[in-house]
């Protein structure tokens, strides 16, 4: 018997992107439901390559009967019907930023801490990390695993998708506003994207800090380990899809690079391209529509006793969201922690 499944903000990329990957990866469904909100019901979306689904309203949708609902309709929606979702007995895999933190709900990334699943039952949710989180703990996970870490510090150069459909749209308005000698207008950002980078990602905290720097930090301490202190700067960047990330390690005891070469080629969900070459290396418009965390620029920083520096990149609405999410969905099946209704 398949599941039903409901994807829950079906008309934004990250909800569009969970769609495509199911059907791609032939998840045992037997039944799919796309919501969004009021305004957006009735509106048709795409399911796999011949299905189409119509829209339903999240606000009037009763989750009994629904086995697993994958949630990406922004937090403050999440924190309304999420939980109304798993008091009605459906499994929550929320893609926002609404319960990361929650003691009660595990955090989790399939390559690093399925275990986590286990737990899940305390408020029937489990949390999607943030996208740039995800791909950096794929990388750093088989490393802390032959060689313990103690310190991360990492500068991001992240994608204008993650901030939305809007985002993008801001990008493609202000590049061809250039061109065309047109006004650039700002909205979605606080200063012009287009041929520009933003060293300001999420509200600034008390420390001086953004708060995409923090949830890095404590979030990379939830999934892997505690004692890793983590250090972040996070850019938004004038590319469409695919983080990037400059990530600097300091183990506890010594990792050279050609160990941490084969440790990262044979973990679940990395693929290195490492060569000291002008081919030697992915970037995030390479990354585009692909499934895997990408490593490349391996190499010793001889600054400090045990350290590497390492070149991270993904499609942050593929890995970094939608794709994580489905994996969860898959390990919940595999591990048998959801029955079809």
């Amino acid at each position: 018997m398949g599941y039903k499944v409901a994807v829950v903000g079906a008309t934004g990329n990250v909800g569009r992107a969970m769609l495509e990957i199911l059907a791609e990866r032939n998840f045992p469904a037997d039944e799919v439901v796309a919501l969004a909100s009021a305004r957006s019901a009735g509106r048709e979306v795409s399911f796999g390559d011949d299905d189409v689904l119509t829209v339903q309203n999240l606000e009037t949708f009763d989750f009994t009967g629904t086995d697993i609902a994958l949630f990406s309709p922004g937090s403050k929606v999440s924190a309304v019907h999420a939980p109304r979702a798993a008091k009605q007995g459906c499994i929550v895999i929320d893609n926002t930023s609404e319960f990361r933190m929650d003691p009660d709900v595990p955090l989790v990334v399939p390559e690093v801490n399925p275990e986590d699943l286990d737990w899940h039952t305390k408020r029937n949710i489990i949390a999607n990390p943030n996208c740039s989180t995800i791909q950096m703990v794929v990388a750093l996970k088989p490393l802390h695993d032959i060689a313990k870490i103690k310190r991360v510090v990492v500068s991001t150069y992240q994608s204008v998708s993650g901030a939305g459909k809007s985002a993008m749209d801001e990008l493609f308005n202000q590049t061809k506003g250039v061109f065309v000698n047109d006004a650039k207008t700002t909205e979605q950002f606080t200063k012009q994207i287009a041929f520009n980078v933003i060293p300001h990602i999420d509200v600034f905290m008390e420390d001086g800090s953004t708060k995409e720097e923090w949830k890095m930090a404590v979030e990379t301490r939830k999934i892997l380990d505690g004692n890793i202190a983590v250090h972040a700067t996070c850019v938004r960047v004038p590319v469409f899809v695919g983080h990037g990330e400059a990530v600097n390690v300091e183990f506890a005891s010594a990792l050279d690079e050609n160990t941490a070469r084969d440790a990262l080629r044979d973990a679940p969900g990395v693929m290195v391209v490492d060569q000291r070459d002008n081919d030697g290396y992915i970037t995030p418009a390479e990354c585009a529509g692909d499934d895997a965390v990408y490593v490349s620029r391996i190499r010793k920083d001889p600054t400090v006793k045990h350290g590497l520096s390492l070149w991270v990149v993904s499609d942050n609405l593929r890995k970094g969201a939608a794709l994580n999410s489905v994996q969860i969905a898959e390990e919940l099946i595999r591990k048998r922690l959801v029955k079809a209704a």
